[in-house]
């Protein structure tokens, strides 16, 4: 009977440090552990990787103690098929179950790039690359992709004016091509239907509005002038009269690289579709990336009668509905306020 007691014993101790063995490999699982010295860490989760070339990922990273520990928390996580691919960003000590739990979620690493209102594809495409996304050669050639829009503009040539200018939240190593599409389909999403039936109902064109909006965008950034410029340029449209929008101008000079940053008098001869100081109506297609407060504008600009406006060299406007009336403001706020800052400088 001796036996029977020392197989016993056997399986008493046998238990106990299988228990104790568990329960070390569990607090190992639980346990927050952080391997790697700099702020932050990165690790690529490829495509189609098995859960263990996952592991020893993390584990090489620091991220995760080591194999047995990964496998342990994949078995007691039960979510060993639920990983997802993507650049994963750490920055402070987790334990296995929480590691595995972000890689699920698809929790990958982000970074925001911002294209703000009114930028020409040129200097989106300078963004992109300063942002370090890409090079600038990459999104231009992106950009020419017109048939992202066709079904909208069919006569469009590229995608100047239809690149929604948002801040957009993208993983590392995002292609041209694929912030293009995003862009796309933020303008697509801002281009509401009312604003749609708004434009049919004025006569405007998709093509028609987003070129508006664009001179819009172009000649303010004070939310509250937007539909009074909008009515500005709509009313001259009704009468026939040229739109004589700078901003037309400096982007013809910008086409052909003849922009130094300054517009002078015999700029305005340019002979360019885009000059519409010779060329009566809208210009071919939009100049920039108007806002959503630009196409809103178009769409519904103010009821009033302007024909004219005149900046106030603070970034807002003064208002004219006659030529006299704005001969007047352009006195008062471009030939004497200026002259007044010369003998100030004296």
């Amino acid at each position: 009977m001796r036996w029977i007691k020392r197989l016993f014993l056997l399986f008493v101790v046998s238990a106990l440090a299988a228990a104790v063995g568990g329960w070390w490999l569990y607090a190992q699982v639980i346990e927050p552990y952080r391997g790697y010295p700099d702020a932050e860490v990165f690790v690529d989760v490829a495509a189609g990787a098995s859960p263990a070339t996952i592991g020893s990922r993390l584990v090489e990273a620091g991220v995760v103690r080591d194999g047995r520990t990964w496998q342990v928390a994949l078995w007691v996580s039960g979510r060993s098929r639920s990983l997802r691919a993507g650049e994963y960003r750490f920055t402070a000590p987790m334990h296995a179950l929480d590691v595995i739990d972000k890689i699920a979620r698809g929790d990958v690493y982000r970074r925001l790039l911002t294209f703000r209102e009114g930028l020409t594809i040129p200097e989106m495409g300078q963004v992109f690359e300063e942002r370090g996304f890409g090079k600038s050669e990459e999104f231009l050639r992106a950009a020419q992709h017109a048939s992202l829009i066709n079904d909208l503009d069919p006569g469009a040539r590229d995608l100047e004016g239809y690149l929604f200018p948002e801040t957009y939240a993208l993983p590392r190593g995002t292609s041209a091509a694929a912030v293009v599409a995003q862009m796309v389909d933020g303008f697509r999403n801002a281009l509401t239907p009312e604003l749609q039936s708004a434009a049919t109902s004025a006569g405007l064109t998709i093509r028609q509005l987003v070129t508006l909006a664009s001179l819009v965008e172009k000649e303010t950034g004070t939310a509250s002038e937007r539909p009074l410029v909008a009515a500005v340029y709509r009313n001259r449209l009704t009468i026939g009269m040229p739109m004589q929008a700078d901003p037309t101008v400096i982007y013809a000079l910008q086409q052909t690289g003849k922009y130094n940053g300054n517009l002078r008098r015999e700029d305005l001869q340019l002979d360019s579709p885009y000059n519409t100081y010779r060329y009566r109506g809208l210009p071919p297609g939009p100049i920039a990336a108007p806002g959503k407060a630009s196409l809103e504008a178009a769409a519904r600009p103010a009821d009033v009668g302007y024909l004219y406006f005149v900046s106030r060299n603070d970034g807002s406007h003064v208002f004219a509905s006659s030529l006299d009336e704005h001969n007047r403001n352009v006195r008062t706020w471009q030939v004497e306020y200026f002259r007044k800052l010369r003998q100030q400088a004296r």
